[in-house]
C-alpha cells in the first residue's frame, strides 16, 4: 500500500482528480479526520473539508502510472 497526500483546492481540481484516478484499477480511499471513503466518488469528495490536504491511500498493482498522481500532491 502506498500513501500520499493531495490538496484538492477547487471544484475543478476535484473533477480533474476524479477523472485521472477512475483510470486506474484498485482500491483508492481518501481519508480525511474519522471519513474514508472511495476516491472515485466525487460527491464523497465534497463532502470533505477541502481547504486542508487529504490522505490518498493506494492499493494498486501498477505503480509506473500512478505518476499521474503526482500533479495532486500537497505542497
Amino acid at each position: 500500500m502506498k500513501s500520499m497526500f493531495i490538496q484538492l483546492a477547487s471544484g475543478q481540481s476535484v473533477k480533474k482528480f476524479v477523472s485521472v484516478i477512475s483510470q486506474f484499477n484498485g482500491s483508492f480511499e481518501l481519508v480525511s479526520d474519522r471519513t474514508v471513503l472511495d476516491a472515485k466518488s466525487i460527491l464523497g469528495i465534497y463532502s470533505l473539508d477541502l481547504s486542508k490536504p487529504i490522505l490518498l491511500r493506494i492499493e494498486h498493482d501498477d505503480n509506473d502510472n500512478l505518476d499521474l498522481l503526482l500533479e495532486f500532491r500537497a505542497q
